[in-house]
């Protein structure tokens, strides 16, 4: 396995360069939950700057300082009232800063691993701020990071965030007002926000419900430490188009429906087995859903399961253009619920690929206000922290989306490379969904397994034949 040592060279706490007016923030049903999840770590590869690199941190303090005025809850703090209620106290407390070095490490070094090790490059991981922290610390934490990590001829920017404070949505949102007020910044022009973040807690999500608290504060619901592999593998628009068009030729080709599994969230009985769900037939089965079905099926064979056992495929899915009103699309906060899809081991490998990409297409458009708002009232009933993990060994998490605008992050001399990701929730079976460099439809799946469940991946054929590059 390669090595690393990246050192840093300073650490210091930007704040916003403006004063908070925000009161404080509840934390909804939705962020309450991420409590007991790592902090996000995501971060864009870039090459190297055309300013010094001293010059490049001063720009970057300049630019974080600015544009946590415009995110004050970034820079906040969490505090737990009496009645057990925690809030984001806007109170300007800033967020970290580092700059650190690794410059015997090239961009060649990283994203071309050797025939012998295939995996993501694990210095990527020594790239972010907090490694394995849990979200309930930002008690006394800050709420973010910022790590920039000078290489031999390029520069990594990764972005540590508390995840009750931010999903998906609102953390892009964040990175991408950061470099483009660096960008602006670096060219002697004021940068005009074309999004501001709506901090609103007047949603369906605000409840007065208390989350319990397991006394020490909780902890994660997986093991951290088993041993793991990490791949990314590419998908162009040509290769995915390909398997979205095999998905739609033989979703109705089979009559197993009525015995799989569909959505947790009030579409299935107490057997697990699929309830009444209206779906028009003519309802095409996306790009991405024909992707997710083809890793759960390839998975699935790849770990060598007992026909009999039941598989779970989960989706996250951003609720903000599914509840009627719609919410803000640049509501900050967590605005996402959990899709479980549902179906026999023996089901998923006998069965041809529109089988599973049927099934999570069914349940991710049955996925609408009624079922949002059922989904919130069920947690009401019962709260809890969100059960993050591999629990019976047959699960498959899918996080992150091709749709977030990852690429955007120009800072002022060109687009990403790549994007990597940290430490933070990985376990067996998680998978985090990137656009792919090019765009135009194509996707990076980030993919977390098992040694051996790697190892039957790899050599999965038919999965194999979709990957028109992998890194």
């Amino acid at each position: 396995m390669p090595s690393s040592s990246t050192s840093i060279i300073s650490k210091c706490t930007i704040y916003p360069d403006q004063k908070s007016t925000l009161k404080p923030l509840h934390l909804s049903v939705s962020d309450l939950p991420m409590l007991s999840c790592h902090y996000i770590q995501k971060g864009v590869l870039l090459s190297s700057p055309p300013q010094p690199f001293q010059d490049l941190i001063d720009s970057l303090k300049l630019s974080l300082s600015t544009t946590l005025s415009l995110f004050p809850a970034l820079a906040g703090r969490f505090s737990t009232d009496s009645a057990g209620h925690v809030h984001i106290v806007c109170n300007d407390a800033g967020v970290d800063f580092i700059h650190a070095n690794a410059k015997h490490l090239t961009l060649a070094t990283l994203l071309s691993p050797p025939a012998n090790f295939p995996d993501v490059h694990p210095s990527f991981k020594e790239f972010f701020a907090y490694d394995m922290t849990i979200s309930y610390s930002g008690h006394h934490l800050p709420l973010a990071a910022v790590q920039v990590t000078e290489l031999a001829d390029g520069v990594f920017v990764g972005i540590t965030a508390n995840h009750a404070v931010t999903d998906g949505t609102s953390f892009w949102h964040f990175f991408n007002t950061f470099a483009a007020v660096t960008k602006a910044a670096g060219s002697g022009a004021k940068k005009k926000i074309a999004s501001y973040p709506d901090f609103t807690r007047d949603t369906v999500f605000n409840s007065a419900v208390v989350l319990p608290v397991p006394a020490g504060g909780p902890t994660v619901t997986f093991a951290a430490d088993d041993p793991l592999r990490e791949r990314v593998f590419h998908f162009s628009r040509e290769d995915i188009q390909r398997l979205k068009k095999q998905a739609n030729s033989n979703r109705h080709n089979n009559d197993g429906w009525k015995t799989a599994g569909v959505n947790g969230s009030g579409n299935c009985n107490g057997n697990g087995m699929v309830a009444a769900v209206n779906v028009r037939n003519n309802d095409e089965i996306s790009s991405f859903q024909s992707l997710s079905a083809q890793l759960w099926r390839s998975v699935t064979r790849a770990r060598k399961l007992d026909a009999s056992k039941t598989s779970t495929f989960r989706m996250a899915v951003n609720c903000r253009h599914r509840l009627e009103p719609k919410m803000d699309p640049f509501y900050f906060g967590n605005a996402i619920q959990s899709i479980p899809t549902v179906a026999t081991v023996g089901d998923i490998v006998s069965n041809e690929v529109g089988f599973c990409a049927e099934l999570l297409h069914r349940n991710v458009i049955a996925h609408d206000d009624s079922t949002v708002r059922r989904g919130i009232e069920d947690w009401e009933k019962a709260p809890r922290l969100f059960p993050l993990g591999n629990f019976d060994g047959a699960m498959i998490t899918m996080g992150s989306s091709p749709r977030f605008p990852m690429y955007d992050n120009d800072f002022g001399w060109g687009k990403p490379l790549a994007i990597r990701s940290g430490k933070a929730n990985k376990f067996d079976g998680k998978i985090s969904a990137f656009p792919g460099r090019e765009g135009n439809g194509s996707v990076d799946l980030e993919v977390v397994l098992a040694p051996e469940t790697m190892a039957g991946l790899e050599n999965d054929m038919e999965f194999m034949q979709y990957v028109t590059s992998f890194e």
